[in-house]
């Protein structure tokens, strides 16, 4: 096609975005099906699987039926209207989890069983199992449960978001004559979903029961008196996007406590219920949901697989896990160093998990200690229940230092937690801002000024990665410290911007959202494609969760057609579709999908022949763009930014283990290892860890 015609917006030059992440769900769902996995992290993997499909059912699909319901026709790049998509996604997420409940019990059960790992079924019990089974029953559950018999002054309960919950068919009357026909029992979420048998009663070490088989085993006891015909698990999602618009309200924490509450009950939208339940109890619940038949899920197993996430933890077989490693120690960053000065005399990488958070943590403790420093500013967004990042930023305001947090407290899924860590900061005399009102704020920043003699200077930290010493043993991300005046001027400035109203002044050296990350990003492109065009060296190759936005995605096809060798390295969703001819056949896109999960944002822009790397905490997507608060920094230092270089992209292109490659129809395929398996993430943990030599 001529170039003046080419129009790069048609719609089939892009992947539906929604499409494209149940993709990625497949691809977790194969790893559990991988025999190089140890067993116990394959069914980790299914579990990962499941919950990853709830949060995109709880917002994603919840989204589509809204947009639905108020007949919207705003549409994306691929011009699928909602409805559209919704079909699409109900025929495809229907064969992934017929798939991943195939997984469970053809492949990964039986497995389990030749280890000795067995989840008993009713008709599996023994005698003496079976009665320790009662009395488990009559000592921990009956006492707990709640049914409630359906009748006119029984209506149907609320059902709480993705609880465990039982319908039960009944025969007969009961000491008042009544004669419900159906009753449902709450299973509370404080019970355990998993039961280990003790060792007296089990033939092997690591026998389980599952809570619903117990109920379902004693569920008559519940209705003395009455004969149960029936009993079928059921479980319900709900739409559980929170809606506070932070304009109109005065106080957004107490604004979000009260909405908290409500997402437990929102708006419906799938139902999963027992294989065998039958067709006119599945219609009695799809009716009191509202549901159409499309929203119903028959689970060959238990509801809520990721219940199961819980049974690698209980059981001690390290030959049945990927091997434990210990992160080390950056090389300039020694126990007991003096961070100060290490940092003043050059900038300081990490690379997590391969490589400790411990400096971090341990950074802030001595500038809470540090009679000479003066100010602490921090962004948080996700750090954990008893972070010891907020014990010492508590522990720093109590000793009198100037602490400024800005805690996003509409983190998805994490508002509770950061509400109480807002009010344990307020309470220490820090000051707490959330941020700016309509912008999440998804930067990671770390800001220290100390006085030294007569001038202050500026310590900072930045990453990829939030301030969660947890996820930084699971996430692979990148931090870096620098006293770097420019950068650190940038920060102050960015916080200026957080914290007070005005203007903070141009940024030197820091790009950012939502101001100067997307346009410079768009210019850094086009950049390679002029460097093409002249027949100068033009490379791109950048790693990122996800790429949605249309004109970074147009804006690489133009620098594709004009011959500007790209790869991507792309975690979840992609929409640009790679080697279509004439449009984006110089594109390549991967995936990696490990034992880690992969978190890091790295560009790198070839510049003919003097690279530029930038280290983010955006991902290429609109909402990274243009509705959050987020920071992309440069690796100046040429030994660090080979480091990335090496370390955060070319290890990943050349992985042929854990990589999958994206086809120009939205399909992933294996990367084919052939005689030299090489695993990136493995090779990482053989270099930095503790196990390889220190870096």
């Amino acid at each position: 096609m001529d170039a003046k015609t080419l129009d790069l917006n048609d719609p089939q030059y892009y992947i539906n975005r929604e499409l494209s992440l149940l993709e990625f769900n497949r691809r977790v769902v194969e790893q559990a099906k991988d025999t190089s996995n140890p067993l116990l992290e394959r069914l980790r993997f299914l579990c990962i699987a499941s919950s990853n499909l709830d949060e995109f059912f709880e917002i994603r699909v919840a989204g589509l039926k809204q947009q639905v319901a108020y007949k919207a026709v705003q549409l994306g790049p691929d011009q699928l209207s909602p409805a559209e998509q919704l079909k699409r996604i109900g025929e495809t997420a229907q064969l992934l989890v017929a798939e991943q409940y195939r997984v469970l019990n053809e492949v990964l059960t039986p497995a389990l069983a030749d280890e000795g790992i067995r989840f008993l079924r009713r008709t599996e019990w023994n005698a003496r199992q079976a009665a320790w089974v009662k009395r488990h029953f009559y000592r921990e559950l009956l006492p707990i449960l709640s049914p409630i018999g359906l009748d006119p002054s029984h209506p149907f309960p609320r059902i709480l978001n993705k609880s465990l919950n039982f319908m039960v068919s009944l025969e007969g009357t009961d000491a008042f004559g009544r004669d419900s026909a159906i009753a449902i029992v709450q299973a509370p979420r404080a019970l355990p979903r998993i039961i280990n048998i003790p060792a007296e009663y089990a033939a092997g070490p690591y026998e389980f029961v599952f809570l619903s088989s117990i109920i379902h085993a004693h569920v008559s006891d519940l209705f003395p008196g009455m004969r149960v015909t029936g009993c079928y698990q059921f479980r319900v999602t709900r739409n559980s996007e929170l809606f506070v618009e932070d304009e109109e309200v005065e106080d957004l924490l107490h604004a979000l406590e009260g909405e908290l509450h409500q997402r437990r009950f929102g708006d419906a939208v799938r139902l999963e219920v027992a294989f065998d339940c039958p067709n006119q109890m599945t219609s009695l619940l799809r009716h009191e949901f509202d549901l159409g038949e499309a929203d119903i899920y028959r689970c060959n197993g238990p509801v809520n697989l990721q219940r199961l996430m819980a049974v690698p933890d209980m059981i001690d077989r390290p030959d049945l896990k990927f091997p434990a490693f210990t992160p080390s120690r950056p090389r300039p960053l020694p126990a007991n160093s003096d961070y100060f000065g290490v940092i003043r005399r050059g900038d300081v990488l990490l690379h997590h998990p391969y490589q400790s958070f411990l400096p971090v943590v341990e950074f802030l403790r001595q500038a809470a200690l540090d009679p000479d420093v003066l100010v602490i500013k921090q962004t948080l967004y996700r750090t954990g229940p008893d972070s010891p990042i907020v014990k010492t930023l508590v522990d720093a305001a109590r000793a009198g230092k100037e602490v400024t947090v800005v805690v996003e407290l509409k983190a998805r899924f994490d508002e509770e937690a950061n509400i109480e860590l807002a009010t344990r900061l307020q309470e220490a005399g820090a000051h707490v801002v959330y941020g700016v009102v309509g912008y999440k704020t998804h930067a990671k920043m770390l800001l220290v000024v100390r006085r030294e003699g007569k001038q202050l200077r500026r310590y900072v930290h930045l990453g990829t990665g939030n301030y969660h010493p947890r996820t930084a043993r699971q996430y692979t991300d990148f931090g870096m410290f620098t006293c770097d005046n420019a950068i650190a001027v940038d920060v102050q400035r960015i916080f200026q911007q957080l914290t007070a109203p005005g203007r903070a002044g141009k940024l030197k050296k820091l790009l950012q959202s939502p101001f100067t990350l997307h346009p410079r990003m768009i210019e850094l492109i086009r950049r390679e494609a002029e460097h093409a065009r002249k027949g100068r060296p033009a490379r791109i190759v950048a790693k990122m969760n996800a790429l949605v936005e249309v004109q970074i995605i147009t804006a690489l096809y133009e620098a594709s057609r004009a011959g500007v060798k790209i790869d991507l390295i792309v975690r979840g969703i992609c929409a640009l579709r790679p080697g279509i001819p004439g449009v984006s056949e110089n594109i390549r896109v991967r995936s990696v999908i490990g034992r880690l999960l992969e978190h890091s944002r790295v560009f790198l822009f070839d510049n003919d022949g003097t690279p530029e790397v930038f280290l983010s905490s955006a991902d290429w997507m609109g909402r990274n763009f243009f509705s959050r608060v987020e920071v992309c920094f440069p690796v100046e230092d040429k030994r660090l930014r080979d480091r990335v270089i090496k370390e955060g992209l070319e290890s990943y292109l050349q992985d042929n283990a854990r990589a999958w490659e994206l086809r120009s129809d939205g399909s992933y395929h294996r990367a084919r290892p052939g005689s030299r398996p090489r695993d990136a993430q493995q090779s990482l943990i053989d270099q930095l860890s503790e196990a390889g030599p220190a870096a």
